[in-house]
């Protein structure tokens, strides 16, 4: 297993079950349609755990371009692995989040809403705002960034091997996600993540969904900027504070 191909396998398995969950709730005919939102964060939260426990021995576990970002600005990790890992990533979410429509594809069938099938890829605000959701993404990877980078010694030995989300703990990561989702979600759905929104935005685009939205293209660059803002500014604090 070489930390390229944990990130794509981990960033898989957290799409595949994030994005699962969001269409178990918001598509027809599903067992768990119309769950509400404390099931998303907790499914999304759990999904990070097991993307977390699966690569962190081998890449420790970024799953994110913002945290292989995020590090190296804090000088925790080289600049240039990140291409590398940001590789790796768009090919798992794109990936995890095909597989999603293979599982649901009847349910994308008997789904009439546009929006409900394009809200199981990618993100949206509730309220369209540029300035705030823009803030919205960049605060909410802030607080995720600054709990990887501040709170823990981010060094994993026995093997030794590269921070990441795994060097604060599958469990621990899990909870913070699932706090950021509750507590910040609610304006954009908290992408908190580019190659999570883009990668499967991108999926939405090419796949055959029957009576699909478009894929607001115009929107796309917030969960991708606001992100790698937030994991900088999270890195710069860390940075001063150390």
């Amino acid at each position: 297993m070489t930390p390229f191909i944990s990130e794509i396998i981990g960033t898989a398995l957290l799409i595949l079950l994030g994005g699962g969950v969001v269409a178990n709730v918001v598509l027809s005919k599903t067992i768990g349609n119309s769950g509400g939102w404390i099931v998303i964060t907790t499914g999304w939260a759990l999904a990070v755990y097991v993307g977390v426990i699966v690569s962190s021995p081998y890449s420790g576990a970024h799953l994110n371009p913002a945290v292989s970002i995020g590090l190296a600005v804090a000088a925790k990790f080289p600049w240039s692995e990140v291409p590398t890992y940001i590789l790796a990533q768009m090919i798992g979410a794109m990936i995890g989040s095909g597989t999603v429509w293979i599982v649901y594809k009847q349910h994308f069938i008997a789904t009439e809403d546009s929006q409900l099938k394009k809200a199981v890829f990618c993100t949206a605000p509730a309220i369209r705002n540029t300035f705030a959701n823009f803030m919205s993404e960049t605060i909410g990877t802030f607080v995720l960034i600054f709990s990887v980078l501040y709170f823990t010694d981010a060094t994993l030995t026995e093997p030794e091997t590269v921070i990441g989300l795994g060097s604060l703990g599958a469990l621990p990561v899990a909870f913070v996600v699932w706090s950021i989702g509750l507590s910040l979600g609610g304006t954009t759905g908290y992408a908190i993540n580019p190659a999570r929104d883009l990668g499967p935005r991108i999926m939405h685009a090419m796949l055959p969904i029957k009576n699909k939205a478009a894929s607001d293209w115009g929107y796309a660059w917030i969960p991708i900027v606001g992100p790698i803002v937030g994991a900088c500014l999270a890195a710069l604090l860390m940075l001063v504070l150390s």
